[in-house]
């Protein structure tokens, strides 16, 4: 009979030291996605004044642009809207994890991995799409340059 690596796979057992290693992990991921609710909160109250704020140093200043404070709350919105969903993925992944070792539920381990890995293909996708938008503003002002 030919092993198959699908059944091989099902056979993988957690071991104690793997159980303690993702134990402390699922309590850095629920530091790390708490912290990061708590600068969503911080980019959400900024939000909400920098209207106030960049009307207030256009009147003093006067080479400030007047629509400064509407673009910069657009801008931390849309921010806070994007860092949503690695945060609470990574919450999630945290919780599941407690979960299933706790449990020693296959599902509840099964779905705090795909949290983990929703995580990571959005910070994956994120970082593509920033890179790809980096190396256009690099390519528009060597054209611009010349």
């Amino acid at each position: 009979m030919i092993n198959n690596p699908i059944t091989q796979l099902e056979q993988l057992t957690i071991t104690s030291a793997a159980k303690s290693f993702l134990k402390e992990t699922a309590k850095w991921a629920k530091f790390l996605s708490i912290m990061g609710f708590i600068l969503i909160g911080l980019m959400l109250v900024f939000a909400i004044f920098s209207t106030t704020i960049f009307e207030l140093a256009a009147q003093m200043q006067p080479n400030i642009p007047k629509g400064l404070g509407a673009t910069m709350t657009a801008t931390y919105l849309v921010l806070s809207v994007v860092y949503f969903f690695p945060v609470y993925y990574l919450l999630q992944f945290s919780m599941k994890m407690k979960k299933a070792l706790a449990t020693k539920s296959d599902e509840t381990l099964t779905k705090s991995f795909e949290m983990l890995k929703s995580h990571y293909k959005f910070i994956g996708v994120f970082t593509i799409i920033t890179l790809s938008l980096y190396a256009l503003l690099f390519v528009a002002a060597a054209f611009g340059a010349l």
